[in-house]
């Protein structure tokens, strides 16, 4: 087999930054979703669950869509990021990031979610009764318990947002160097006579990346069933 030339080195490179990215922007956010979903009792909670959940039973192509009418350049959420923070999103690696971002959302707050169900609340209760504040219960005792789970989430989050393809091409497009990540180049290789090296390689290195990740989440898991965890997926 032909060795990896440096183009499809760079789609990788910029794939792992683009994955990186995404994880880094949705960890908080998918944390406090699993806190309110697990924790609170607020109203329109189903409704929430619903939505956060939305990107894996909606097409990716009309996730995308959605993305391009709120962060497009003429969209409400594109023009303030524009305006006040000089930031664009569209056919930009940042634009990617963000379509991964929300494609990923969805696994990474369920595996937050079971992991937080999972810890025992009498180890809480008496963390309190002995004086600890709400912040410290929750940086010595729910946070540790809960690590395996935020740990699996955030590499079921990597190897989603590594194969990201339809909200992506329908966001962002496909620019070379920019946007064009490992499933948005395998595609056009495949679109191109004689491609079929360029596929293969390509596909190996995903094949190769999204089984590591889907190892070390199932290696996660099963550390965190000692803790009284359960299946992420």
């Amino acid at each position: 087999m032909t060795p990896i030339s440096p183009s499809e080195w760079a789609v990788v490179a910029l794939s792992l930054k683009v994955s990186c990215v995404a994880i880094v922007i949705m960890l908080p956010v998918s944390f406090g979703l699993a806190w309110l979903l697990e924790r609170t009792r607020m109203p329109g909670k189903v409704l929430l669950d619903a939505f956060v959940h939305l990107p894996l039973v909606l097409p990716p192509v009309v996730t995308g869509w959605l993305l391009l009418l709120a962060f497009g350049s003429n969209g409400p959420a594109g023009r303030f990021l524009a305006d006040t923070m000089g930031i664009t999103l569209m056919f930009r690696w940042t634009g990617a990031a963000l379509a991964a971002a929300v494609m990923a959302l969805p696994l990474m707050v369920r595996a937050i979610r079971l992991s937080l169900g999972g810890v025992d609340r009498k180890l809480e209760a008496a963390a309190r009764t002995l004086g600890a504040s709400p912040w410290r219960t929750f940086t010595s005792i729910t946070l540790p318990l809960a690590m395996p789970g935020v740990l699996a989430a955030v590499v079921l989050g990597f190897a989603r947002s590594i194969g990201e393809f339809g909200a992506t091409i329908t966001f962002v497009s496909n620019v070379p160097g920019e946007t064009r990540t490992l499933p948005l180049a395998i595609y056009t290789a495949l679109q191109v006579p004689g491609g079929e090296g360029i596929v293969t390689r390509l596909a190996l290195i995903s094949v190769a990346l999204s089984l590591a990740a889907l190892v070390m989440s199932e290696w996660l898991v099963r550390r965190g069933r000692t803790g009284g965890g359960g299946h992420v997926l």
